[in-house]
């Protein structure tokens, strides 16, 4: 395997305080270090088998849409460079290039901001059997992937680990977050993921859907984690778009394919992937970042 390849972090003098599926979260002084591993989820369950350079891509898209949308929302970004991460931080520099960020510190809210401009996923899925998607009756006769009239904001809870996130309504958002806040959640979700449709769209990309996360700042609502990446997003290529069925994609949508192909039960354990899987997976979110930002890792 790729020497580079790092499936788990282990930083012992500094403060674990998450190891997600895909990102290893630590504290130092008041600040968060996150860690994106080249580990792969799919159906909510970590793959054995690490996609190779999967943390680096990542990044690098985030770290690309951070800055495009300074002008739109703050977000929890201090610094990608390891030489400026605290002293603490320095003798694991190696691992963290090029896969890490450090960041402000937040309250993050308990609900997950999900946009959605084509019908697509468990947004199909809710469509078919009730003909509305989070509360959000649609237009009858709506085909799979097809572009909505405008894009819907259908936030969900967020699980805990193994577990299902759950699709609700924006009045249930409003009883976990406050009609403030919901509110507010739903404007810049919105204006962020137009934003990204249509810059996207300039380098050949729709974003169908995609889920932001947001935390407090001193009172300030600030964009964090990850942003419009193949892991938080379904990309697909503009070329290829032809409603009605799935579409072709640059995000984990191929790899879920192949699990479903295989008749994997979507639990664990999680089946061997082959290698002619991990090496596509790896060649489609590479294809996203360079689309994206005409740079490779």
């Amino acid at each position: 395997m790729n020497s580079d390849v790092l499936t788990e972090s282990n930083f012992e003098d500094i403060k674990l305080v998450k190891r997600g599926k895909v990102r290893d979260v630590y504290e130092v002084e008041d600040k968060l270090l996150i860690v994106a591993s080249d580990r792969m989820s799919a159906f909510d369950v970590v793959m054995d088998d690490p996609i190779p350079d999967k943390g680096k891509i990542l990044t690098k898209i985030s770290l690309f849409w951070f800055g495009k949308l300074e002008s739109v929302i703050e977000n929890h970004l201090i610094s990608s460079n390891p030489n400026e991460y605290p002293e603490v931080c320095q003798k694991y520099a190696p691992q963290l290039e090029g896969r890490s960020m450090l960041v402000k510190k937040t309250e993050p809210l308990p609900v997950e901001c999900i946009v959605r401009g084509y019908l697509s996923g468990s947004g199909w899925q809710g469509y078919l059997r009730t003909g509305c998607v989070c509360g959000i009756e649609l237009p009858k006769e709506m085909q799979e992937s097809d572009q909505l009239r405008a894009p819907i904001f259908t936030p969900s809870t967020k699980a805990e680990d193994g577990m299902h996130d759950e699709n609700i309504s924006f009045e249930k958002a409003v009883e976990i977050l406050g009609k403030n806040v919901a509110e507010e959640v739903q404007r810049i979700s919105l204006r962020i993921y137009e934003f990204g449709r249509d810059l996207a769209a300039e380098k050949g990309i729709i974003v169908a859907d995609t889920k932001f996360e947001f935390g407090f700042k001193d009172n300030r609502l600030i964009l964090i984690d990850e942003v419009l990446t193949p892991d938080s997003s379904r990309f697909w290529p503009m070329s290829d778009y032809s409603p009605g069925g799935p579409q072709q994609s640059f995000d984990k949508q191929f790899l879920r394919d192949y699990l479903i192909e295989i008749n994997w039960p979507k639990k664990p354990p999680p089946p061997k992937l082959p290698d002619e899987i991990v090496n596509k997976t790896r060649e489609k979110y590479l294809e996203a970042l360079v689309k994206l930002t005409g740079k490779g890792i």
